[in-house]
């Protein structure tokens, strides 16, 4: 590594196997994704027409769709666990514990540069891949969406449809650099990166319903939600007040049992609680710029940390 040029050159020779890797992710989930709106989707649609029709139903070609889509799914939404291996192992941490970065720091290398190549050149890949993989995604997810049990508000989904897939994946590399240069060792900057990013996405995931303002209706049931829509709590109202799944459940037969049952437990009305699909994207890109922001903060630590350390 003679010149700054070479950079880039020498980030793509050492972490070419990686790099491969990568690839073969990319184009293999690209594939399923293309077979899954391209064949399965169609298949679905005429199997559930012939089973309406005629009674007689073949539930393989029904689940190969929705199968497709949850594995690419969760393979898109969880991508990021293999990035922060490889983050905290292999781009700093292996190279400041065998002494390689230090040998590339005495030549004509900054140690500024040198970590701005390490983050650039794979930070370009996954911007690559995932610009391939998610408009994929939703392509092959539109095609039949209501054959999917999460709809767009489940786990892994949700990730997949948007960018928030590239932000979890650039975040990874951030934490793992970042572990990298404070441990100073491979596998316990593979451990704790990865423990990170998988607290950060628990965490998002666990409040992502809040991230944006919720609707909540009067006078609704689940069935009269809008379609698609992601209901959160659904109860009834008793004397004013919310109940949410009450011991008793729900008066149900006749207008005049409901009646006489609601009367008898002090029901004054039903409520429910949700996002209309419409609120996908802000909740989604809330979350995105959650996910980037603790990238730029773990970026802009470990280059903080770096001159400290080589001053």
């Amino acid at each position: 590594m003679n010149t700054v040029g070479g950079l880039p050159r020498t980030v793509l020779r050492v972490h070419r196997p990686a790099l491969v890797l990568w690839g073969a992710f990319v184009a293999v989930v690209a594939g399923l994704l293309v077979r899954a709106a391209a064949i399965e989707a169609g298949r679905n649609r005429a199997e559930l027409a012939r089973c309406a029709h005629h009674g007689d139903c073949h539930f393989t070609a029904v689940l190969s769709y929705g199968d497709t889509m949850r594995w690419t799914g969760l393979a898109l939404c969880f991508s990021f666990c293999a990035v922060a291996a490889w983050a905290g192992a292999s781009l700093i941490a292996r190279e400041l514990e065998s002494g390689t970065a230090q040998l590339a720091w005495t030549q004509s290398v900054t140690p500024v540069r040198w970590l701005t190549a390490k983050l650039a050149v794979p930070a370009l890949a996954l911007a690559l891949g995932g610009a391939v993989l998610v408009p994929l995604f939703r392509w092959s997810w539109s095609n039949n969406p209501d054959r999917l049990d999460d709809g767009w508000s489940g786990f892994s989904t949700f990730v997949a449809l948007g960018p928030a897939t590239v932000a979890y994946a650039l975040c990874a590399l951030a934490v793992g650099a970042l572990a990298g240069l404070l441990l100073g060792r491979a596998l316990p900057a593979l451990g704790v990166t990865l423990a990170v990013m998988l607290l950060l996405n628990q965490i998002l995931g666990t409040f992502r319903a809040d991230l944006w303002p919720k609707v909540t209706r009067t006078g609704v049931t689940a069935g009269g939600l809008p379609h698609r829509a992601w209901q959160l709590e659904s109860g009834v109202l008793v004397h004013g007040h919310r109940v949410a799944n009450p011991d008793y459940g729900y008066c149900a037969g006749t207008a005049e049992r409901i009646s006489r049952c609601d009367a008898t437990h002090g029901i004054t009305g039903r409520y429910a609680v949700y996002h209309p699909v419409s609120h996908f994207w802000p909740l989604h890109l809330v979350e995105t710029g959650i996910v980037l922001a603790v990238a730029a903060t773990a970026t802009a630590t470990a280059f903080r940390l770096l001159r400290r350390r080589t001053a």
